[in-house]
């Protein structure tokens, strides 16, 4: 029995500004691209919010240690 279950990290080698949306994106197994989009669209329909929410995020979700 091993750990089959994932983690959400920040992606080190797929990163942008952080690698939140990378991480997200290889979380989700979805191309990081289509995340950073979808983020960009919502931080400018909810006037910035969605960037407090990335710096947010990058501080709570861990880097990844391979």
């Amino acid at each position: 029995m091993g750990n089959d279950y994932k983690k959400l990290v920040r992606s080190r080698t797929n990163r942008t500004v952080c690698g939140v949306c990378g991480g997200i994106g290889e979380y989700l197994n979805v191309d990081p691209t289509v995340v950073r989009i979808i983020w960009v669209v919502c931080t400018l329909a909810s006037v910035g919010t969605g960037a407090v929410a990335y710096l947010i995020a990058a501080l709570l979700i861990p880097e990844d240690t391979y």
